[in-house]
């Protein structure tokens, strides 16, 4: 299948350029604080646990955004590009270059949260269910954004709806992006929305955040075995990609908090 070929850029006004990839930032995070603050003020999902209160929800954005974009950047940094980094340092924060880790974004919306909640006295796991509800709307529109800008793709492929990347060579690939953006985003923004305000979720602090570790971390590590690793790392341990290497940790902690939030219910 030929590429569509979109262009990244939506509209530019002399040197200010929006690319759908910022937008992609800026209405996930939008969208997630907004979802954060429903789920907040509706007693019903919160059983007898106490819910974050309206007015810490409201200062609650600008610390998740920048736990993404630090932490994404670091991560990115850290995981994907250290001797290139070590070696030009001045090119760290140069995020308009691009370069964004989600396990990095995920580590420093983590501290973040961690300092936000130890500051307004709110449960620190209960928090975390919050944002990891509407996390995965965030993961949906990053996706689709890295499509529209060909990154990220797939291995080459023969199924009928492989795509011919413009930067990928001159054979077809799995457009991984969107297998990503539909089991990362879509179906797990589904599942943990539904356990929310169906089985009322919310009330066994760290059963969300659990379920979405560990949803990330099999999706991730399933659709890893037809991304193309990054060129400049290849395979890793055992085989395995970078990004599959750092969802396991994920795993065996959502794991964790799913068998605790259960027993602790029981």
């Amino acid at each position: 299948m030929p590429f569509p070929n979109i262009d990244p850029v939506i509209f530019q006004i002399g040197p200010f350029a929006l690319h759908w990839y910022g937008l992609a930032y800026i209405v996930g995070l939008y969208a997630g604080w907004k979802g954060i603050a429903v789920m907040a003020r509706t007693p019903r999902l919160w059983g007898d646990t106490p819910h974050p209160p309206a007015p810490a929800i409201d200062a609650l954005l600008l610390w998740v955004t920048l736990g993404v974009i630090l932490g994404g950047r670091l991560g990115y940094v850290v995981f994907y590009n250290a001797p290139y980094y070590a070696a030009h340092p001045a090119e760290i924060f140069a995020v308009w270059q691009g370069g964004m880790s989600f396990h990095g974004g995920a580590l420093g919306v983590l501290l973040a949260l961690g300092i936000f909640a130890r500051h307004h006295a709110i449960s620190f796991l209960s928090l975390g269910d919050l944002c990891a509800v509407v996390l995965p709307i965030g993961l949906f529109l990053g996706r689709v954004a890295n499509f529209i800008n060909s990154e990220l793709w797939g291995r080459v492929s023969d199924v009928p709806w492989a795509i011919i990347f413009p930067n990928g060579g001159a054979l077809p690939r799995h457009p991984s992006q969107l297998y990503e953006a539909g089991l990362e985003g879509a179906v797990l923004f589904i599942v943990l929305t539904w356990m929310v305000w169906r089985m009322k979720a919310l009330a066994r602090p760290g059963l969300v955040g659990g379920i979405f570790l560990l949803g990330y971390g099999m999706a991730r590590g399933l659709i890893e075995f037809v991304r193309e690793p990054d060129a400049h790392i290849g395979l890793v341990i055992g085989g395995l990609t970078m990004g599959q290497l750092l969802s396991l940790p994920m795993l065996v902690i959502g794991a964790a908090l799913v068998v605790f939030a259960l027993r602790r219910q029981a």
